[in-house]
């Protein structure tokens, strides 16, 4: 099957064994993630891995090297372990390009080569919270995008509504927000996010992934990469406003 021919498709997505080749067994699961054929761009890079273009691996490594190193440390124990399941992904990317369908982007093959790889080293390991328990964790009860006492409480009239409404951030909100300080002061507070939050944070927010990307490359459900952006996002917000309300108080 080529890139222009019809995907075998599960519920959600598209089925890919470790190799990113088709699974049954991946299929039959409900949870299957999507996944998007390869773009214009990444057709050409494909040919040029194909064809052994080094300057292509080395521009594929350039692309994704880091954030994948930040997927493997959700899934493994250090990152002497996290670098170890690099190196296995990228051969396995290198091993199994030409048998590559372009039944899922470039991008998602890899990275679901990577999770699949990272994730049975972890439950090797058995010293890792599994992925599954850390995803239910942050997408569970107990952990509001925003402090409840915020709201109007059930005497009020209109409960629910906003108590303490976000602050205006200025006369000048952009550039704040764009300013080297806040943007030190943002980095500092997306790694206080909680590792999965943090990650679907940056995917979507720095990378400019799409949600079936995110999903398909951490495997996880749309339902709960809506909830862990929300949160994710929530908490940057409020963090930002705390520290643009001491700007101001300092100005």
């Amino acid at each position: 099957m080529g890139f222009g021919e019809t995907n075998v498709r599960t519920r959600r997505g598209v089925a890919l064994s470790p190799a990113g080749e088709f699974d049954p067994a991946e299929a039959a699961r409900p949870d299957s993630a999507p996944a998007l054929v390869p773009s214009p761009d990444e057709v050409v890079l494909i040919e040029a891995l194909r064809r052994g273009d080094e300057n292509a691996f080395v521009e594929l490594v350039r692309r994704h090297q880091s954030m994948l190193k930040r997927v493997a440390r959700l899934y493994v124990s250090s990152e002497a372990v996290a670098e170890e399941v690099l190196q296995e992904t990228w051969l396995g990317v290198f091993q199994g390009i030409q048998r590559f369908e372009g039944r899922a982007s470039l991008k998602t093959w890899i990275f679901r080569i990577l999770t699949n790889r990272a994730r049975s080293r972890g439950e090797r390991e058995a010293r890792t919270v599994p992925f599954s328990a850390l995803v239910a964790k942050e997408v569970g009860v107990g952990d509001p995008a925003v402090e409840p006492e915020r709201f109007l409480d059930s005497t009020d009239p209109l409960p629910g509504h906003w108590g303490v409404p976000p602050k205006r951030w200025g006369d000048d909100p952009e550039q704040w927000v764009t300013s080297k300080e806040t943007l030190d002061f943002l980095s500092g507070a997306l790694d206080l996010l909680p590792p999965i939050q943090r990650q679907v944070v940056e995917l979507r927010d720095i990378q400019e992934w799409t949600a079936d990307e995110v999903c398909a490359a951490l495997d996880i459900t749309e339902a709960n990469q809506r909830v862990l952006l929300h949160r994710g996002r929530s908490k940057l917000r409020g963090a930002l406003e705390k520290h643009f309300e001491r700007r101001v108080a300092d100005a």
